[in-house]
């Protein structure tokens, strides 16, 4: 058996290929890491101007909620695809194209005039996402090695992690300067930009000759969907509804199809042997889990921000600015030590801290002010994010030949995303079960429990997964 089936981290690392030559090392990891800010920030930027759209599109509750499910869905459910796509046409190309797709997407947000053309631009944006979003992660672990990956992954993963953070901030600023339809032009002038550089600066990889596994790439689309209206329509309408219940039912048919399609396939889109090895498979874990307790806590901060706070979108936008000016300073001194810590203790000490601040917030109160009762768990927030997503994704990389870099990265974006997606779906359910008896107070701090129970099941699955070396 090869060492590619086999999946050792030892094994992998012991003769990477050579990366290509870069003559900007740093113009090429800006264009990288800007394409990952432009779909950071869109998984949160539009959470600050939903109040705006609602009353200018005048759209009902779920129609509000599709517009940031159908961008999760279509980009979780596409991302394995987009993995694939790079290793075939070759990844600078997919990743050129995905940024103009995302473009164009974006600009026709910003021009929408009606609910189901947003949604529908929403949609394009995530699936543009997930083609562009696999080659970005494979492109730097193509293109550096050693301490240059990890600083260029350092960077990445600050992206990575405080871009939702981010994207409320200016969210906040589009909203209230301009209008909601500006939280879509902005992506504009830089995705035109990063669309000229792309060919300038990175460098062109050889494509891997073959096919596309489209069984497996439609099973794990229509899966995913399945499973994340299943949750919103189970939030609306209850667990007993004959919709909600077809809906998981076909998720569990669809997901368990897809493991079956990939385990026979020739060239799968999601190579089972990546999840062999003990380190890769929990960070995987890992990456799901903690990004569905945390990201999924964001709209209902900012729910409670301006429902209860009454704060404006500005001041909503800049109540996250702890959150995202601590993450990015944390991750800045990960990568001096995760070679002396390994990253065991690393992520599960960011996974705490995210546990702490989750449980925090499920005992917010209706009158509890902002100082008092939310930037403690802000800043637990921040710290915890960036102790968690970089040596998660560094872990993934370096236990696979550069080769194996589009399926490895974009399973690890499918876990990224994808639970991101899910998360968010889990808790609007919560919320809604725990708000119709009790109220919007009490429905929010029961979502924060349930992301409580993502995040600390992050801690663990580091704990026993991750192996204790440095």
């Amino acid at each position: 058996m090869s060492t590619a089936q086999t999946g050792s981290p030892v094994q992998r690392e012991t003769a990477p290929a050579a990366p290509p030559a870069l003559t900007h090392p740093a113009l090429a990891l800006s264009v990288i890491v800007g394409c990952q800010l432009m779909i950071g920030l869109d998984t949160s930027v539009v959470t600050i101007a939903l109040p705006g759209i609602r009353a200018d599109l005048g759209l009902t509750t779920g129609g509000l909620a599709w517009v940031q499910n159908s961008y999760m869905i279509a980009f979780g459910g596409l991302l394995l695809l987009g993995g694939r796509a790079g290793d075939v046409f070759g990844r600078r190309r997919v990743f050129g194209a995905g940024i103009a797709l995302f473009t164009l997407a974006s600009l026709l947000g910003g021009f929408a005039t009606a609910g189901w053309t947003l949604i529908a631009a929403r949609a394009l944006q995530g699936a543009a996402a997930a083609v562009a979003a696999p080659s970005a992660m494979a492109l730097i672990a193509a293109s550096f090695t050693g301490a240059a990956r990890v600083r260029a992954l350092s960077i990445f993963s600050a992206v990575v992690g405080a871009g939702a953070a981010v994207g409320m901030v200016l969210g906040g600023v589009l909203t209230e300067a301009a209008s909601w339809h500006w939280v879509f032009f902005i992506n504009v002038p830089l995705g035109v930009l990063l669309v000229v550089l792309v060919p300038r600066v990175l460098p062109a990889i050889a494509p891997r000759p073959g096919r596309f596994d489209a069984p497996g790439a439609l099973a794990a689309t229509l899966g995913m969907t399945a499973l994340v209206y299943g949750f919103v329509r189970a939030a609306s309408d209850g667990w007993r509804d004959g919709l909600t219940l077809a809906a998981f039912a076909a998720a569990l048919v669809l997901l368990t199809l897809l493991l079956l399609i990939e385990s026979r396939a020739a060239q799968p889109l999601m190579p089972l042997w990546l999840f062999t090895a003990r380190d890769r498979a929990g960070s995987y874990a890992g990456l799901l889990l903690a990004v569905a307790g945390m990201f999924g806590s964001f709209f209902f901060l900012t729910q409670y921000l301006q429902q209860q706070l009454g704060y404006g979108p500005l001041r909503a936008g800049f109540a996250f600015l702890p959150l995202a000016g601590l993450q990015f300073a944390t991750v800045r001194i990960v990568p001096r030590l995760l070679p002396r810590l390994g990253a065991r203790p690393i992520v599960t000490t960011g996974a705490v801290l995210l546990t702490a601040a989750l449980l925090w917030l499920s005992r917010l109160d209706a009158g509890d002010g902002y100082a008092a009762a939310l930037l403690g768990p802000f800043l637990l927030l921040g710290m915890g994010g960036g102790l968690i997503i970089m040596p998660l994704n560094a872990t993934v990389l370096a236990s696979v030949d550069p080769a194996d870099a589009g399926a490895a990265s974009g399973v690890a974006q499918t876990m990224l995303w994808g639970g991101g997606a899910v998360g968010g779906a889990v808790l609007v359910t919560v919320y809604g079960a725990a708000s119709r008896p009790d109220g919007t107070v009490a429905g929010m701090t029961a979502a924060f429990a349930a992301g409580a129970v993502f995040t600390a099941g992050a801690a663990l699955a580091a704990l026993l997964t991750l192996r204790a070396r440095a």
